[in-house]
């Protein structure tokens, strides 16, 4: 509870015209400074009483990628049997803040605001809680109170299209490894026979069993497993314009790209940070995978930078331990080139290792390590230059 300007000059008034009406017997004065302390005291009451609202919000979408236009409803309902009086309210979506017209809002009525979400940069932005500010009729007093929970409203980075992706690792019992585009075929599950499927396939055994026809389900084993692995290091990303690390916004569009090509080509894929992941806002709503973490442009929308300088030496002796997979992909910035031998060190666990090296001025010296580096000024050139870069 804040006490206005005109507030607080009335009881100031109102404690003079006591002292002075006490002190020297003047009732007159006495009944004014009480009367004074009375509208104080009666504006006070008004104000604490905390009016019934409910709060609902609707994101349109609440996911999107950066620069596309999103928005939010914002619908507040008066849920009181009395007049709701003197409200003010604005609601927080990031750092500015929208006013939301409640004014002398009526028992069961309910008003909507619908805005605009900032999507020109990537991030999770939190829009609420709604603020609603009650005063009294004189001014005297006002109370705020915060109504509903937050909602996060997710921008992902950009997209670009990659129009390859890279081969699987196939070996063999020499130690052969050689470059495998559909992999091998291995037995997996049984299920029901639908038409089209091939006859050679039918399991006729299981089939006289169950009564039914039954095929065989096959997986491809060596599928290529790809490996990102992003340099969130604040030493990596040294350079900022207007606040803003654009090397590490265009690692995360490369890393984003690469994430979405995979899924789409159902290849097995998994990002990495290589310092610890900030915690980002899980709603109801929020996208889960098995595992109960966010999905990866989840994370890449939440993904902040680090000042842990040693990150990129754990993460790659994880790597090396772990062997998540055959294809990795590390992206750093400029001030990451120094860290290429640790990741040249996995390129006996992982038979490919590309690197991408954004927002150096420099382009990195040919041989770099024994890595394949390329050199992007942003996403957009790493996925133009994606189909030279897998042919490693």
């Amino acid at each position: 509870m804040g006490i206005t300007a005109r507030g607080v000059g009335l009881l100031v008034a109102a404690v003079v015209l006591l002292g002075v009406g006490f002190r020297f017997a003047y009732p007159e004065l006495t009944l004014l400074g009480a009367a004074a302390g009375a509208a104080v005291g009666y504006a006070a009451l008004v104000a604490a009483w905390r009016p019934r609202l409910v709060v609902t919000r609707l994101a349109d979408p609440d996911r999107v990628a950066r620069g596309e236009p999103a928005s939010m409803t914002l619908t507040v309902r008066n849920a009181g049997r009395l007049r709701s009086a003197n409200l003010l309210a604005e609601d927080r979506c990031g750092d500015r803040t929208v006013p939301v017209p409640v004014l002398r809002l009526r028992p069961g009525r309910d008003t909507e605001v619908r805005y605009d979400v900032p999507t020109h940069r990537r991030g999770v932005v939190p829009v609420g809680p709604l603020r609603v500010t009650r005063r009294d009729p004189l001014g005297l007093v006002a109370l705020a109170r915060p109504y509903g929970a937050t909602t996060p409203v997710w921008v992902y980075p950009r997209v670009h299209p990659l129009s390859a992706v890279p081969t699987g690792a196939g070996r063999s019992l020499d130690g052969r490894v050689d470059g495998v585009p559909h992999g091998s075929i291995t037995f997996d599950s049984l299920r029901e026979y639908v038409v089209g499927d091939e006859l050679r396939r039918v399991h006729w055994r299981t089939s006289a069993r169950v009564g039914e026809l039954m095929v065989r389900e096959n997986v491809d084993t060596s599928l290529p497993r790809l490996v990102v692995l992003l340099d969130n290091r604040a030493t990596a990303h040294p350079e900022r314009v207007g606040g803003v690390v654009e090397s590490f916004e265009s690692a995360c569009e490369a890393a984003a790209s690469i994430v979405t090509a995979a899924h789409r080509a159902d290849l097995p894929v998994v990002l990495l940070f290589a310092a610890a992941e900030p915690a980002a806002p899980v709603t109801p709503g929020g996208e889960l995978d098995g595992a109960g973490a966010l999905g990866p442009l989840d994370r890449l929308a939440a993904a902040e930078l680090s000042s842990d300088d040693d990150a990129v030496r754990a993460a790659t002796t994880r790597l090396r331990h772990d062997r998540l997979g055959d294809t990795l992909i590390f992206l750093t910035g400029s001030g990451g080139r120094g860290e290429l031998g640790h990741v040249g060190a996995l390129r006996r666990a992982y038979p490919s290792v590309v690197v991408g090296v954004f927002g150096a001025a420099e382009p990195t010296p040919p041989g770099a390590a024994g890595l394949v580096v390329v050199d992007a000024a942003d996403g957009a050139q790493f996925a133009a230059e994606w189909d030279g870069v897998r042919r490693w």
